[in-house]
């Protein structure tokens, strides 16, 4: 396995791969003055090594990177997360430590799906999304694309989360949120458009 993104969250994505028992080959960067990270060479303008997992924790940089990458994507899930028989994770997507996604959930490609986060039943998680340490979204709730959801935040039951969105640490969100929005609080509520940072 690769890792595209030599830093903090790299090393937390090693540790993972490791914990099943595989080996990362090398780390991947764009930054020209590292060369070493945990022991691990980091590797220049590699595109096309397989399988990679891109190991950088802001969803719109992940983003990017993916597209100019020209490789198969793998998955790391810790083992002691908890991922039911029937949820279905894409490629690319990475669940850390104490995480749970329960039945029927289906979480897209290179999202983040972090420590002690919890995923109810029949949710659905869009691609490059990043469900931080101990957020929980209860059951059918959907998240669009590229959204965060801060730690330790709490989506009820059946709420659509628009795409871009970012939710911050904490928050209870108890109705649905349009697309790129930033919304705070107990009950949450709007803070700005996020769109005036993109």
């Amino acid at each position: 396995m690769y890792l595209f993104g030599a830093s903090g969250h790299g090393k937390v994505i090693k540790e993972i791969i490791e914990a099943n028992g595989q080996v990362v080959e090398a780390f991947v960067d764009d930054n020209l003055n590292v060369n070493k990270l945990c022991g691990k060479k980091v590797l220049h303008g590699e595109t096309e090594l397989s399988p990679m997992i891109v190991s950088i924790g802001v969803n719109c940089i992940r983003k990017k990177v993916v597209e100019k990458l020209h490789c198969k994507f793998g998955i790391a899930i810790h083992p002691t997360a908890v991922v039911s028989p029937s949820a279905k994770i894409g490629e690319g997507t990475v669940v850390m430590a104490g995480a749970i996604i329960n039945a029927d959930t289906v979480v897209g490609k290179h999202c983040i799906i972090n420590t002690g986060a919890s995923v109810d039943h029949e949710c659905v998680i869009a691609d490059y999304c990043h469900i931080a340490p101990h957020a929980t979204l209860c059951g059918q709730v959907h998240v669009g694309e590229g959204t965060l959801v801060g730690v330790g935040a709490c989506v009820i039951p059946c709420i659509n989360i628009g795409s871009w969105c970012t939710i911050g640490a904490g928050a209870a969100v108890t109705k649905n949120i349009e697309s790129n929005m930033k919304e705070v609080g107990v009950p949450a509520r709007p803070l700005r458009d996020n769109r005036d940072n993109m």
